[in-house]
């Protein structure tokens, strides 16, 4: 008899239609800022290549293409994948792949990791194998761009239970802080059906971050609190933004 699977909670929450749902109101335009604001300082050639790590529907990739860079975009979720391969293009492509293993090798010169789209696994080997991957895949020199939450801010913060509704779909979020993960439960009801999904992101911190880099040949040389690209300070910034250089 062959072994069931067992699926870990991003398998199944970011392939669920849900999902979507629920962050279909993400702000697009703080997104494109941020992403301007990153093209102005690091001033890329148009023939770099870059890699958007955990792209889910591609829409940073999509509008980095737009500006004319040569894009591929990676993400776990096969849904979301399919969604984003309609905008393909000579220059914009997309491939289901797991992050903590290699895509390609010494191929890119810019990878990008945004929105906190990182620390969604149990083992520290896990996180250190993600930023192996990229610094393998990454050219001489090449940068790596990191955009994490500021986990000493969310944790001060942290507001225990919200209801949102979206689409008429009340959806119940709760969240704790359990064993260093900062954990999401989100239940609801739909046609009669009940739902219960959750997100676990780790509240890693720049120590931590630090120690990752390190180890992998990367070398940090901006830190930025929020996406205006501001000073970084650990008890107000709203995200923790690292760009490393690999060495």
């Amino acid at each position: 008899m062959s072994e069931i699977k067992h699926l870990e909670w991003f398998e199944c929450w970011f392939n669920s239609p849900y999902y979507h749902v629920l962050y279909k109101s993400r702000d697009f335009s703080e997104a494109e800022l941020f992403i301007d604001n990153l093209i102005q300082l690091l001033k890329p050639e148009k023939t770099n290549r870059f890699l958007d790590l955990g792209c889910g529907k591609g829409r940073h990739s999509i509008y980095l293409n737009k500006k004319g860079f040569n894009v591929t975009g990676i993400d776990l979720s096969e849904g979301s994948i399919a969604c984003a391969k309609m905008q393909e293009n000579e220059t914009l492509h997309f491939y289901t792949h797991d992050m903590r293993k290699l895509f390609r090798s010494n191929y890119f010169d810019v990878v990008l990791n945004l929105f906190t789209s990182f620390g969604y696994f149990e083992q520290e080997r896990e996180d250190n194998a993600v930023i192996n991957a990229v610094s393998k895949a990454l050219k001489p020199n090449g940068i790596m761009v990191l955009d994490f939450m500021n986990s000493k801010k969310v944790i001060a913060n942290l507001s225990c239970q919200e209801t949102k509704t979206v689409d008429g779909i009340d959806f119940k979020i709760i969240k704790t802080l359990e064993n260093n993960f900062i954990v999401k439960k989100i239940q609801f009801t739909d046609k009669g059906k009940a739902y219960d999904f959750e997100e676990r992101v780790k509240a890693l911190t720049l120590a931590d971050f630090k120690k990752y880099f390190e180890a992998n040949k990367l070398k940090i040389v901006h830190l930025w609190g929020n996406y205006k690209l501001e000073e970084f300070d650990e008890l107000s910034s709203d995200r923790l933004i690292i760009v490393a250089r690999k060495i």
